[in-house]
């Protein structure tokens, strides 16, 4: 059991290097893109921060030669070094805005990530903040105060000063040798307050975009940063001011608390980075033909988005997933993995693991996210939107039975992978345990069937219907008056055979005692 349950740990990475059955052939490896980069964030020269003390005293003092000459700094610009998760999710808690690279070096070749050579591979980078001067820093956590920073906005001295701290920002980048990087002033003089919309193309829905819905927008200049989330249409904006063309990013965190991870990377969310731009905002529209990795992180953001709206529109009678859930989408597999390690499945739930793993423990769930989504031979909208799915309705499935039950699955699904030589990870419905298998992935092709059709007005597409377990029962009883609605709560932790499932349906709609059982006959094994 010992060597199933490690086995189990390197599955995903197993599953990386093959190519059988329902993986991507060699036709799927990973080629070179044009338009943005994802590679490694590569530095230039470091630059002098005009938000420095120093530099904003001086401007000051040039603007308003006769006026308030001291400046005392608002934020401190530092960086942390987590040992792990916990530490970095500490940080996160207490309200940081991490980011992995830098703020004050020259980029001379942008991209997604960067990872500080100083620091051991597969080890947590250097994370850069601008925390407030009261900020309490954490014992356990090594961090660096890199500079003393002036960030007019945060002292509340400014109120009612009557300085032009927007001249005084815009010398300070004239002091500091950073001229170049000043945006021009608006016809009233003033500076940009970023706004726009971030859209999206799905030619099978409506030829208008879409948003890109509750995505995280990070833009920064220097050590002057602003986070907000798009609406549900897309639109974002900024509530403070740049004098600089900042630079934008797609953080691919959502607003309903699910990230989308890099692979092999160890930061929380994808980035996508979108350049420098105007102050005052500029709108982005991504379609099939944009950039592959940023069209495939919009679509899967917008079927998690939808997915966790279903949630609410049914007052949660179909389960949220975890919070901070984890998703790597992988284009070379053929088949999704919903292991849901980043939540402790397995790591905490079977004893020899949890013992042999010991203080590694929080590493292994840092490695794993929850979700492997497998994404090869997708191209569309639709059909990436149709996997990311069927992956939120299992997360959603997993939040409702717990660990535990999970962890049978897993386990099963394991088993059924080393059994079958890499080919098949669903088994036979006379193994051992294959009822875990059988009720979670019925109860996901059908969510993912019925929320597909919900888009997707005129589609008649069943899921899963291939496979040796029946997601039909379900449709069958769908079309009939038990919605998806009534179904979700059925399927909680007791749920673990199709007898038992079709008896707890019995039990919670009597009155439907003839449609259930002529279900069950038309489709059950």
């Amino acid at each position: 059991m010992k060597k199933i349950m490690l086995t189990l740990t390197a599955v995903p990475f197993i599953l990386l290097s093959c190519n059988q059955g329902w993986l991507g052939g060699p036709d799927a490896e990973r080629q070179e893109e044009e338009g943005l980069s994802h590679e490694m964030i590569v530095l230039g020269e470091q630059l002098e921060d005009p938000y420095s003390v120093s530099y904003m005293t001086k401007a000051l003092q040039n603007i308003q030669p006769n006026g308030r000459t001291a400046l005392e700094p608002t934020d401190f610009y530092v960086r942390f070094l987590p040992k792990d998760d916990a530490q970095l999710q500490k940080l996160l808690d207490a309200g940081l805005e991490l980011i992995d690279h830098p703020m004050d070096y020259r980029i001379i070749r942008d991209g997604d990530w960067y990872h500080d050579p100083d620091v051991p591979e597969g080890s947590i980078t250097w994370q850069y903040a601008v925390v407030p001067v009261d900020f309490p820093f954490p014992s356990d956590v090594r961090y660096e105060r890199l500079d003393d920073c002036y960030i007019a906005e945060h002292d509340p001295a400014t109120k009612g000063s009557g300085i032009d701290w927007d001249a005084v920002e815009r010398e300070a980048f004239r002091l500091s040798g950073n001229e170049n990087l000043l945006a021009p002033l608006s016809k009233a003089g003033e500076s940009g307050s970023p706004k726009g919309r971030i859209a999206i193309v799905d030619p099978a829905l409506d030829d208008e975009p879409e948003g890109v819905k509750g995505v995280k927008v990070f833009v920064n200049s220097f050590v002057k940063f602003a986070v907000t989330y798009t609406d549900d249409e897309g639109y974002y904006k900024i509530a403070r001011r740049f004098n600089s063309e900042p630079r934008y990013r797609l953080v691919f965190q959502n607003v309903n608390g699910f990230k989308q991870g890099i692979n092999l990377v160890l930061i929380p969310a994808s980035v996508s980075t979108l350049g420098r731009h105007p102050a005052e905002g500029f709108d982005c529209e991504i379609d099939f033909n944009s950039d592959r990795k940023l069209f495939t992180r919009c679509v899967v953001n917008n079927a998690g988005f939808d997915y966790c709206a279903e949630c609410e529109a049914s007052g949660k009678t179909l389960p949220l997933p975890p919070k901070d859930l984890r998703i790597w989408d992988i284009p070379v597999l053929d088949c999704s993995f919903e292991l849901m390690m980043h939540h402790g499945t397995i790591v905490d739930t079977f004893e020899p693991i949890s013992s042999l793993l010991g203080e590694y423990t929080p590493l292994i769930k840092l490695l794993h996210p929850d979700i492997y989504l497998g994404l090869h031979e997708t191209s569309s909208y639709s059909e990436i939107y149709a996997r990311a799915l069927h992956v939120f309705a299992k997360a959603g499935h997993f939040a409702q039975v717990g660990k535990s039950w999970w962890s049978k699955l897993v386990e099963y699904t394991a088993l059924s992978l080393l059994g079958s030589g890499l080919v098949s990870p669903y088994g036979a419905p006379d193994d051992d345990d294959s009822g875990y298998c059988e009720a979670a992935n019925m109860y996901a092709y059908y969510c993912q069937s019925i929320l597909f059709k919900r888009r997707y007005k005129d589609s008649t597409t069943v899921f899963g219907t291939s496979e040796w377990f029946s997601p039909q029962i379900l449709m069958y009883l769908d079309e009939r008056g038990l919605g998806l609605e009534k179904i979700a709560p059925v399927f909680t932790a007791d749920v673990v055979d199709l007898e038992g499932l079709k008896n707890k349906l019995l039990s919670y709609y009597p009155s439907f005692k003839s449609t259930i059982n002529e279900a069950f006959a038309r489709y059950g094994r």
